[in-house]
């Protein structure tokens, strides 16, 4: 009995490992869907606001989430007076990150473990904010 325990939490444990070990990044026809572990977010590009490569993110207190070596992932809150939610999908701190705004106030850092796949999903999304003039 013991041994299905220990094998059933070392199966748990590498799901949730392999689950949080990337961002997963699904751009669709009308909206952006992302997913890290349990975090999922799905924003329609129609309310997008604006969008910006930072440098880091600011700091914020932690709702729920983890930090792990360059990893960052969670629910934040600006600080203790702001009901307002930032979501936290960042694969290395040490590279640049997307702050994404929709719905006037909801924020999100992503970016991803290969600096020039943060950049390519910048353009896209940049170009549904902004779609370039004919």
């Amino acid at each position: 009995m013991l041994n299905i325990l220990i094998v059933i939490t070392i199966i748990v444990v590498a799901l949730a490992f392999t689950a949080h070990y990337k961002n997963w990044v699904k751009t669709e026809k009308e909206d952006l869907e992302i997913l890290s572990g349990i975090y999922f977010v799905k924003i329609p590009y129609a309310n997008m606001d604006s969008i910006e490569m930072v440098e880091r993110i600011p700091s914020m207190e932690r709702i729920n989430g983890f930090s792990v070596k360059e990893r960052e992932k969670g629910v934040f809150k600006e600080d203790s007076l702001s009901k307002n939610k930032v979501y936290v999908y960042v694969d290395k701190l040490s590279q640049p990150k997307i702050r994404l705004v929709y719905q006037d106030s909801l924020k999100i850092f992503l970016n991803m473990p290969d600096s020039t796949e943060t950049v390519s999903m910048f353009q896209f999304l940049s170009n549904k904010i902004h779609p370039p003039k004919e």
